[in-house]
């Protein structure tokens, strides 16, 4: 067969993705990706400190996103994407839609945010009520827990892992436990449950977890990428996921029915102040 005649590979449109120093799940980010879609991903510079409400905010400041994306710009991605959780809720919804502009400055392209494609997809789900898993300390979820709610959606549970480092090596047990303490089994509190940290392993427990809790599961490399690709007027792929597919929905808990409150709790949990922060677990 004469190779000539196959006249090249098809042509493909780009995500441009800008990602954590320590970010180690690409693979799982291709999961999501649909064929005539390629990833470009470049990472921020290093820097010597752990997980923590300082680190979201080196990794996150604007020259440094600037600098990434025109790194990005010789193979002129169509949109631009923060794959980073706690780096893009840091500075609160003003922070995060700041963030954007400086990447689309930066790269004359879209760009967003895992944190603004997580309020993007739970405006999609109709969420008005979510549940919280994170491998963060309490400060970090903390944070994470006044972003969500300041873009008026009510937190109903919250498990934390504790961790400073190695979030990617988490496994999907441990994950799965988390969620379970997060949603706590009181059915119908929550619309939706939340995986954050685009470094937390999620792609293969969504299905699960949602055929268990019978509502919505999104992650942070879920939302990224099925926002991202949104941008491109195509879809994410993946098997039975609520947010990608609109079959998967059903059997979910009903938006409007009323939450479960426990004695004594007058509204979403309340994360207690933490004067140190290694490697402790929880729920609240």
């Amino acid at each position: 067969m004469d190779v000539s005649l196959l006249g090249g590979p098809s042509p493909q449109r780009g995500v441009g993705v800008v990602a954590p120093f320590d970010f180690a799940l690409d693979r799982e980010l291709w999961r999501w990706i649909p064929d005539g879609v390629s990833l470009h991903l470049t990472r921020t510079p290093y820097v010597p400190v752990e997980v923590s409400l300082d680190l979201a905010r080196l990794v996150s400041e604007h020259e440094t996103l600037g600098e990434a994306v025109r790194t990005l710009t010789a193979v002129a991605p169509e949109v631009v994407a923060y794959a980073c959780a706690s780096g893009s809720f840091v500075g609160g919804i003003v922070g995060e839609r700041a963030m954007c502009e400086a990447m689309s400055r930066a790269g004359a392209v879209p760009a967003i945010t895992t944190s603004g494609a997580l309020l993007e997809a739970l405006v999609e789900l109709d969420v008005r009520r979510v549940a919280l898993v994170t491998p963060y300390t309490v400060s970090v979820t903390r944070a994470l827990e006044h972003y969500v709610a300041r873009a008026g959606v009510a937190v109903t549970g919250c498990a934390y892992m504790g961790l400073t480092r190695h979030i990617w090596k988490v496994t999907y047990r441990e994950v799965v436990d988390m969620a379970r303490q997060a949603v706590h089994g009181r059915t119908g509190a929550s619309d939706a449950l939340f995986l954050s940290c685009t470094n937390l392993p999620t792609y293969d427990v969504i299905p699960q977890l949602e055929a268990e809790l019978r509502i919505p599961v999104i992650s942070a490399n879920q939302v990224t990428m099925w926002a991202a690709l949104r941008r491109l007027g195509t879809r994410a792929v993946g098997p039975y996921q609520a947010l990608i597919d609109a079959s998967a929905r059903s059997g979910t808990v009903p938006p409007g029915q009323a939450p479960t409150v426990l004695p004594g709790q007058t509204s979403g949990p309340v994360l207690p102040d933490a004067p140190g922060e290694k490697q402790q677990e929880g729920w609240t």
